[in-house]
Protein backbone atom coordinates (compact mmCIF):
# COMPACT_ATOMS: atom_id res chain seq x y z
CA UNK A 1 0.00 0.00 0.00
CA UNK A 2 1.34 3.36 -1.06
CA UNK A 3 1.02 6.26 1.38
CA UNK A 4 1.85 9.81 0.35
CA UNK A 5 3.08 11.86 3.33
CA UNK A 6 3.82 15.16 1.60
CA UNK A 7 5.07 16.74 -1.58
CA UNK A 8 6.68 19.60 -3.42
CA UNK A 9 5.35 20.70 -6.78
CA UNK A 10 5.98 23.33 -9.38
CA UNK A 11 4.61 24.27 -12.77
CA UNK A 12 6.89 23.46 -15.69
CA UNK A 13 7.33 26.21 -18.26
CA UNK A 14 6.66 25.49 -21.94
CA UNK A 15 8.33 28.48 -23.61
CA UNK A 16 7.55 27.26 -27.14
CA UNK A 17 3.93 26.27 -26.50
CA UNK A 18 4.47 22.73 -27.77
CA UNK A 19 2.50 20.93 -25.06
CA UNK A 20 -1.26 20.79 -24.60
CA UNK A 21 -2.48 21.95 -21.19
CA UNK A 22 -0.20 22.60 -18.22
CA UNK A 23 2.60 20.40 -16.89
CA UNK A 24 3.67 20.04 -13.27
CA UNK A 25 6.58 18.29 -11.60
CA UNK A 26 5.83 16.67 -8.25
CA UNK A 27 8.17 15.07 -5.76
CA UNK A 28 5.96 12.93 -3.53
CA UNK A 29 7.24 11.63 -0.18
CA UNK A 30 6.26 7.96 -0.06
CA UNK A 31 5.89 5.91 3.10
CA UNK A 32 6.31 2.19 2.50
CA UNK A 33 5.89 -0.68 4.95
CA UNK A 34 9.16 -2.43 5.91
CA UNK A 35 7.85 -5.68 4.40
CA UNK A 36 7.35 -4.08 0.96
CA UNK A 37 10.01 -4.66 -1.73
CA UNK A 38 10.13 -0.89 -2.29
CA UNK A 39 11.12 -0.20 1.32
CA UNK A 40 14.28 1.84 1.88
CA UNK A 41 15.46 3.01 5.29
CA UNK A 42 16.51 6.26 3.58
CA UNK A 43 12.96 6.92 2.41
CA UNK A 44 11.47 7.20 -1.05
CA UNK A 45 10.41 9.93 -3.41
CA UNK A 46 8.16 9.50 -6.39
CA UNK A 47 8.90 12.02 -9.14
CA UNK A 48 5.81 12.61 -11.25
CA UNK A 49 5.28 14.66 -14.40
CA UNK A 50 1.58 15.49 -14.37
CA UNK A 51 -0.49 17.21 -17.04
CA UNK A 52 -3.67 19.18 -16.50
CA UNK A 53 -6.03 19.98 -19.35
CA UNK A 54 -9.67 21.09 -19.12
CA UNK A 55 -9.81 20.12 -15.43
CA UNK A 56 -8.65 16.57 -16.13
CA UNK A 57 -5.29 15.32 -14.89
CA UNK A 58 -2.99 12.58 -16.16
CA UNK A 59 0.35 11.14 -15.07
CA UNK A 60 2.74 11.49 -18.01
CA UNK A 61 5.85 10.01 -16.41
CA UNK A 62 7.03 8.85 -13.00
CA UNK A 63 9.86 7.11 -11.24
CA UNK A 64 10.88 6.17 -7.72
CA UNK A 65 14.01 7.67 -6.17
CA UNK A 66 15.89 6.45 -3.08
CA UNK A 67 16.32 9.57 -0.91
CA UNK A 68 19.68 8.49 0.49
CA UNK A 69 21.44 7.60 -2.75
CA UNK A 70 19.27 9.56 -5.22
CA UNK A 71 19.29 6.37 -7.30
CA UNK A 72 16.33 5.79 -9.62
CA UNK A 73 14.57 2.53 -8.76
CA UNK A 74 13.07 0.28 -11.42
CA UNK A 75 9.56 -0.24 -10.04
CA UNK A 76 6.13 0.43 -11.50
CA UNK A 77 2.99 1.60 -9.77
CA UNK A 78 0.11 -0.83 -9.55
CA UNK A 79 -3.15 0.29 -11.13
CA UNK A 80 -4.75 1.31 -7.81
CA UNK A 81 -1.56 3.12 -6.73
CA UNK A 82 -1.46 5.02 -10.00
CA UNK A 83 -5.08 6.09 -9.44
CA UNK A 84 -4.16 7.26 -5.92
CA UNK A 85 -1.19 9.29 -7.22
CA UNK A 86 -3.26 10.77 -10.04
CA UNK A 87 -5.99 11.85 -7.60
CA UNK A 88 -3.41 13.27 -5.15
CA UNK A 89 -1.71 15.33 -7.87
CA UNK A 90 -5.04 16.63 -9.18
CA UNK A 91 -6.07 17.68 -5.66
CA UNK A 92 -2.72 19.39 -5.03
CA UNK A 93 -2.09 21.40 -8.19
CA UNK A 94 0.05 24.41 -7.27
CA UNK A 95 -1.85 27.69 -7.17
CA UNK A 96 -0.35 30.42 -9.30
CA UNK A 97 0.50 33.53 -7.30
CA UNK A 98 -0.33 36.83 -8.96
CA UNK A 99 1.39 40.07 -8.05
Amino acid sequence: MLKISGHTAERLEDPFGLLEGERYEYFLNIDVDEEDELYSENGLLLKVIFSLEDGSGKIRQYYFIDKGTEKVLDFALEEDEEATVNKYCLENVPVEETS
